[in-house]
């Protein structure tokens, strides 16, 4: 079978099975490949990638530690939090460290995510610190979707005293040419449910005190997310400038911890042992997926849907064998 026909197999399989996709660009030792866009989307509509944001965030933390911000992903979350209040019976909290927020291995204190508790209050990495702690051990695996990563919101915006979005742009956006021009806020809970479905905003979602979501919540196109694959295809390297350290993208996409029930290995907030390589994955289907070893990357935008269909298996079985 020839590329074209791959390729052509593979697309059939979006307009049947993944209706939702709204934007694929594919890169072959950093060369474009293969672009196109679906929705009335264009190149340059950003699209809520949900949970790419977090690997977004680990490599801020990353370049945080390198311009020496932040000291190790060992030093405890409470450093960054001096005046925070710890309850008697939750002393735990004094045990988690920055790699437990990386690695999602940090307890929470209740089963099902308050939501409407939580998106009411003004300060998100405040509410995340109150829920902090509860029966499970530190180091054990529990991803958390939205709420918990904000934490690490505050870690950046208290180790560099800059807002998450301005560290972002002077150190990673703006060399890469990625444009996030301001936070977005959402106010009730009206506006939290149309941004889900929004697709030509622009920006990225912050409390009321300003501090940027870190689990979800950040708008970016499918050729914003293939620079970003590509910067760590090539070790942090871009245009010949180290953006992020090489051991940082080689830390970060190794496997660090293990949800035993997916048997799916997670890096500092980038999933491990994905296909023969790692990716940043979003509710819904929007994917930053890097081979290393056949110098690829494959970036996907999706609009929200509940019901797609696995986003990985669409890669790993008929984008990727097109470029064999």
């Amino acid at each position: 079978m020839t590329r074209q026909e791959k390729i052509s197999r593979f697309e059939k399989a979006i307009c049947t099975d993944y209706p939702n996709i709204a934007g694929i660009v594919i890169l072959k030792d950093g060369k474009k490949q293969y672009e196109n866009y679906m929705h009335a989307c264009t190149a340059t509509d950003p699209i809520h990638v949900c949970s790419v944001t977090k690997s977004i965030v680990s490599i801020l933390v990353g370049i945080a530690i390198d311009r020496g911000y932040i000291r190790s992903v060992d030093q405890p979350v409470l450093h960054f939090f001096p005046d925070y209040p710890v309850k008697r019976d939750e002393k735990v909290i004094y045990a988690v460290t920055i790699r437990h927020l990386l690695c999602m291995t940090v307890p929470f204190k209740f089963r099902s995510p308050p939501y409407t508790r939580f998106f009411s209050s003004n300060d998100w990495v405040k509410a995340s610190l109150d829920l902090l702690g509860g029966k499970a051990p530190v180091g054990q695996f529990r991803y958390m979707e939205m709420i918990g990563p904000d934490i690490l919101s505050g870690v950046l915006v208290n180790a560099t005293g800059r807002p998450v979005l301005a560290f972002a742009q002077e150190y990673l956006f703006s060399p890469l040419g990625i444009d996030v021009p301001s936070n977005i806020l959402l106010d009730t809970e009206a506006q939290h449910i149309a941004f889900f479905k929004a697709h030509h905003a622009s920006g990225w979602v912050a409390d009321a005190c300003g501090n940027n979501t870190a689990g979800w919540g950040l708008m970016l196109t499918a050729l914003d997310m293939a620079k970003i694959g590509l910067l760590y295809l090539d070790g942090g390297k871009w245009a010949g400038r180290q953006i992020v350290p090489e051991a940082w993208v080689r830390e970060s996409t190794a496997e660090h911890s293990h949800w035993q029930e997916a048997n799916l290995a997670y890096g500092y907030l980038w999933w491990t042992g994905i296909g023969s390589g790692y990716a940043a994955i979003g509710n819904g289907g929007n994917v930053i997926y890097v081979n290393p070893e056949k110098r690829l990357v494959i970036a996907i935008t999706s609009l929200l849907d509940p019901a797609s269909r696995d986003i990985i298996a669409l890669i790993t079985r008929q984008i990727e064998p097109a470029w064999d």
